[in-house]
């Protein structure tokens, strides 16, 4: 899949769904969700993530075009509290046609670019932020699309990107690891914990998963276990994990994202988890 390609699926999959997908949620659940962002209403975030579309798009389309434009230095904070504001008396339908035709509008202008632009470091840098990352920053309802996004391209370049990576001390330290392989393996022993939840809850309704009680611990617990095992044998141990949890993933029906602890797991273990240990 080219990245062009992997764009236009975030808007035309994951954004395209985003709203229906919330809707879905009860709504105190929603809300909680919600509020854990740090807004007040889903309508607000969506104000946000339509706000960066439009403000980001037409540099996105100005590079492509070998065209100046205007470099901005942003103060995030005003600038999410504008948006919020701009929006926030218009009517509900208006809104909601609005974001829609944004979405759409979006998808053609990214079709009408020519692939090679997509190879360009500061289109990829925006589309990265305002289409890609921001859909797994602001994830309030967790999608099939997504979880396989995270799992086949950003858990997928791990490994190169850290070989590739030129502050790995700095990196290592900071994640509380002595080497790289440590990560894997922490990522690894999670990735199963989650395979156990999926698994359960697809085999009983009933099924209440009881994992580890005291996370510190046990993460303390995967690093003694796996202190011998050297870095190869842990890097195939995580592409083989990875590859079968891409396949678990792609078999589960868009209903069985419903299920909270499905739900739950895989955003915590996939999609939530690659953001904590990215570099």
């Amino acid at each position: 899949m080219t990245y062009k390609q992997r764009t236009i699926d975030f808007l035309e999959i994951e954004w395209a769904t985003y709203i229906e997908r919330f809707n879905r949620l009860p709504a105190l659940e929603g809300s909680k969700r919600v509020r854990a962002q740090g807004y007040d209403r889903f309508r607000d975030m969506l104000a946000h993530v339509l706000s960066w579309w439009e403000d980001v798009m037409p540099v996105i389309l100005a590079i492509a075009e070998n065209r100046e434009f205007e470099k901005k230095k942003y103060d995030f904070d005003v600038f999410n509290a504008e948006a919020v504001a701009k929006y926030k008396d218009w009517d509900e339908a208006e809104f909601s046609a609005h974001f829609e035709n944004t979405r759409q509008k979006t998808v053609a202008d990214l079709r009408s670019i020519n692939e090679a632009a997509f190879e360009d470091r500061r289109i990829q840098g925006r589309i990265n932020g305002i289409f890609i990352h921001h859909a797994r920053e602001h994830l309030v309802a967790l999608s099939k699309f997504l979880t396989l996004d995270t799992l086949e391209h950003e858990w997928g370049n791990y490994v190169a990107a850290f070989d590739a990576y030129e502050k790995k001390e700095e990196f290592l330290k900071k994640q509380g690891v002595v080497r790289f392989a440590d990560l894997l393996a922490h990522a690894v022993a999670w990735w199963d914990e989650g395979v156990i939840a999926v698994q359960g809850a697809l085999n009983d309704p009933a099924f209440v998963y009881d994992g580890p009680a005291d996370t510190d611990a046990y993460n303390a617990a995967i690093l003694f276990k796996n202190q011998k095992v050297s870095d190869a044998e842990l890097r195939t141990l995580f592409e083989q994990k990875r590859l079968a949890l891409i396949d678990l993933v792609r078999e589960l029906p868009e209903s069985a994202f419903e299920n909270p602890t499905i739900e739950n797991w895989l955003a915590a273990d996939v999609v939530e988890h690659f953001d904590e240990h990215a570099m």
